[in-house]
């Protein structure tokens, strides 16, 4: 029997082979053309610059379309939530462009400055600010609303990056390594505590942990503020009647009532669930029809997993996955120690924030009630984490190798237009004793 005999055709042998050899050589193009721009002195500014782009404009449209329900029924126009959102970008653009302009040693010199600002307005906030969802953690002016916790989070990170450089020679001993960054700290979140805030509290202790481990300190040390930190988290937990519903709701939903304390993480996989691979639509969301409560805040990653499907969560996944690369490759390309302890503490508290949001959201955390960086809607938040990724595009100009080029070639039309000045190379300064508060003499 034949070939033609059956109605099949013989393929040639040679065929699959060479499919197969056309495949694996495109994928060693790529993957060569993908090595030679990872390897060019201006990447990691491109690559941060293109993170924060994306982010902003996705997080606006997704305000935009979760916030819509809730601002035609509170205001009588479904863009009121978004105008906020978007009035509170020209603030933020103007700090990103100050902390992408700002050198590293005039940011470095209001650490202390700034930190002392800090404490104070926690401090205020709790005698005249204004309480919302049981949290006394706002400044009210008019129809816009601050909370200056989310500023005190770059404040410890700048001053505690100053403090523990001064002494990284001696971060092995256990006496420089805990005062007074520790003591300082506690402090900070005892009054984050009394407001009570303890999403914020918990990314607060997340900028501790990161300073002291990429400063050097002894794991011992880490091991024990872990420890103590989770004993803390427990205590807080176990201390307020709502705290504990939400535990009781994550670690036994069928124990409590689920229109009650686990209505929200219900109501978000209900949501999920609904998106599919692609979503319902963009803007075609059901579960913002006053099904999911705070969804442009909190939970706005229930909404793009509803209307975008698994391919817009995904998308998110990756920016983030993305940033935390950059994030610490700015940070071990720096020769600055204390330009690298900033970027890699930013860089962790912003990944490990949005890790926790979205973590509650799939039901794999209880509910905090930290938003997601640039996506959840927030003034203060959108503001404070534009500020920081000026400071991480700063950090990546400041990379040696992208001082040699921006000196070599010059600097582009944009950077001209924004009047950003030459980076200047890193010099050490001359060793000196550190103090005993942090200081150097």
């Amino acid at each position: 029997m034949t070939a033609a005999d059956t109605g099949r055709v013989r393929q040639p042998r040679g065929r699959a082979p060479a499919r197969s050899t056309h495949i694996r050589a495109t994928i060693g193009r790529t993957a060569a053309a993908l090595g030679q721009w990872l390897r060019r002195p201006l990447t990691s500014l491109h690559l941060i610059l293109g993170v924060f782009g994306l982010l902003t404009l996705f997080g606006l449209v997704m305000v935009l379309s979760a916030s819509s329900v809730e601002s035609f029924t509170a205001d009588g126009s479904s863009y009121s939530v978004f105008t906020r959102q978007l009035m509170f970008c020209v603030p933020g653009l103007l700090l990103f462009w100050a902390g992408l302009r700002i050198s590293p040693r005039t940011l470095r010199a209001l650490a202390p400055a700034a930190l002392i600002a800090g404490a104070v307005a926690l401090v205020a906030v709790l005698l005249v600010g204004d309480v919302r969802n049981g949290s006394r953690s706002w400044f009210v002016m008019g129809s816009f609303s601050v909370q200056p916790s989310e500023a005190v989070k770059v404040a410890l990170t700048v001053w505690g990056a100053h403090v523990l450089v001064a002494r990284r020679a001696v971060m092995h001993r256990w006496k420089y390594a805990l005062s007074p960054i520790v003591p300082v700290a506690v402090v900070l979140l005892t009054l984050l505590v009394l407001q009570p805030d303890l999403g914020m509290t918990v990314s607060l202790g997340i900028v501790l942990i990161a300073l002291l481990f990429f400063a050097g300190a002894p794991m011992r040390l880490m091991l024990a503020l872990t420890v103590g930190a989770l004993g803390g988290a427990v205590v807080l937990a176990l201390s307020a009647s709502y705290r504990l519903s939400r535990i009781s709701a994550f670690l036994s939903p069928e124990s409590v009532d689920p229109l009650k304390a686990g209505f929200q993480s219900n109501q978000a996989l209900y949501s999920l669930a609904d998106g599919g691979l692609f979503g319902v639509g963009l803007g075609q969301g059901r579960a913002k029809w006053s099904y999911l409560p705070n969804a442009h805040n909190d939970f706005i990653f229930a909404i793009i997993g509803e209307e975008l499907g698994f391919l817009g969560a995904f998308a998110v996944l990756a920016l983030f996955a993305t940033l935390a690369y950059t994030g610490l490759r700015i940070a071990f390309r720096n020769t600055d120690p204390w330009l690298k302890l900033v970027v890699a503490t930013s860089t962790t508290w912003l990944v490990a924030q949005a890790a926790i949001n979205i973590s509650y959201v799939v039901g794999l955390l209880p509910v905090t009630g930290l938003q997601l960086p640039l996506i959840s809607s927030g003034g203060t938040s959108l503001v404070v984490t534009m500020f920081v990724f000026g400071i991480l595009a700063n950090a990546a100009r400041h990379e040696p190798e992208a001082i040699a080029a921006l000196k070599q070639h010059g600097q582009g039309r944009v950077a001209r237009l924004l009047r950003l000045p030459l980076p200047l190379p890193y010099r050490a300064p001359a060793a000196r004793r550190p103090t005993e508060w942090g200081g150097v003499r």
